[in-house]
């Protein structure tokens, strides 16, 4: 070797080693557990961060959490933490240096104690507790009643005593969290049993959820600022109306028996493709539990079979919350019902003006459901979980009582 040869074999030796340090040194770009299509959660804030930061505030997003002081609602302090199955058996919700526990109790011995991991609902209504245990998870024996104010048995538990061993399958999570990571899956007899790993939950419904993955999307658009339209991304308005249903149905459809994971669904994809055909006879929409039928009872409503293109944002505005918000949701429905129109309420009792602002209470509203039910200390009976109808139509028994607080203000 020449000493030219040496000095140009020395320079890209050199070159090499550089490049090798920068490379060490860079930052592994971030993976989301769904895998290398899906961008970073936060990777939204850089392009969207009204919308991200109003999302936040869903109920959509806060439909899970890890479980903690400052996401697990209701009471750890005596004597509102403790629910009593008899006079003997109780279960204590208890705060210990290692988190928060539930814990049974029988003639005052300490029976079993589990660690809340996992609250799943987001506080407005109701929340249940998971704990994980051995690679599974399971649900925790008393939930969280909001309206109550109070801890209730869980429901579908025993009455009598504390149940510890319900477990809660990766169907579960699906409209609870953006994805579960699932370690293995095993056929055991009849049964599937499935192991988890413990920390990798992509808790609440995220952009993605929705919007599909997005690092192609996130990557095009951090090199190209200036580019306005959306690239590499599911544009929802380019959707079908019928696609557009089927991204709400996924979830607000009832339960149904999955052909395949809900996980796997992407905006765009046909409903029909996840879950396999209901052979009973068709349900009538006024014979179904108003806890997860939302689609069926929607679909069922004249408002919408009349329409050509309504669909659930055309009433819901998914990045805010607005949840109680009467009069944002009249407004939407004065679109087509328009006051001094023939399609406006009939009602001559109260002023046009208080008619326009809360249409929903009468047309859509809050009914007990009989799937959840939740029975509170000293209870004989459940209570309902009370959920608003998606069935819009005349409730007569409703609108009277709408009518009677109304006069009487």
């Amino acid at each position: 070797m020449n000493k030219r040869q040496a000095l140009v074999s020395g320079f890209i030796v050199s070159c090499v080693i550089i490049l090798s340090q920068c490379t060490g040194n860079r930052p592994a770009k971030e993976t989301d557990l769904r895998g290398e299509q899906y961008a970073s959660q936060a990777s939204c804030v850089t392009c969207h961060q009204a919308v991200y930061d109003a999302y936040l505030q869903t109920a959509h997003f806060n439909t899970s959490a890890g479980a903690g002081e400052q996401t697990v609602k209701g009471s750890f302090t005596a004597p509102g933490n403790t629910y009593h199955y008899t006079e003997e058996k109780m279960v204590v919700m208890e705060k210990r240096d290692s988190g928060l526990f539930q814990a049974s109790y029988e003639k005052g011995v300490p029976k079993e104690a589990r660690r809340f991991d996992v609250a799943i609902g987001s506080g407005r209504k109701a929340q249940t507790f998971l704990y994980w245990n051995d690679g599974q998870f399971f649900q925790l024996p008393v939930s969280w009643l909001v309206g109550a104010g109070q801890w209730a048995n869980s429901p579908g538990f025993p009455p009598t005593h504390p149940k510890f061993d319900r477990n809660i399958p990766s169907a579960c999570f699906g409209c609870h969290t953006s994805a579960v990571g699932i370690k293995d899956t095993k056929i055991e007899g009849l049964q599937i049993r499935e192991t988890f790993h413990r920390d990798r939950t992509v808790y609440g419904i995220d952009c993605q959820r929705c919007h599909g993955p997005a690092a192609a999307h996130v990557d095009h658009h951090t090199a190209h600022p200036g580019e306005k339209q959306a690239q590499h991304i599911t544009r929802i308005r380019a959707l079908s109306n019928q696609q557009r249903l089927d991204q709400c149905a996924l979830c607000h459809s009832g339960l149904s028996t999955a052909q395949q994971s809900v996980f796997d669904f992407k905006p765009g994809d046909d409903l029909t493709d996840y879950f396999f055909p209901d052979i009973g006879m068709p349900a009538k929409a006024t014979s179904l539990d108003v806890h997860g039928n939302q689609y069926q009872l929607f679909t069922a409503s004249r408002c919408f079979m009349e329409s050509k293109d309504m669909n659930c944002s055309s009433c819901h505005n998914p990045h805010t919350p607005e949840t109680g918000n009467m009069r944002a949701f009249s407004r939407r429905c004065m679109n087509c019902h328009q006051a001094g129109s023939k399609a406006f309420c009939t009602l001559a009792s109260l002023p046009v003006a208080t008619l326009s602002q809360n249409c929903i209470d009468c047309h859509m509203p809050a009914l007990p459901s009989n799937a959840i039910t939740l029975l509170t200390n000293g209870a004989a009976n459940p209570t309902p979980d009370s959920v608003r109808t998606h069935l819009i139509t005349l409730y007569p028994e409703e609108t009277r009582r709408i009518i009677a607080m109304l006069k009487g203000r």
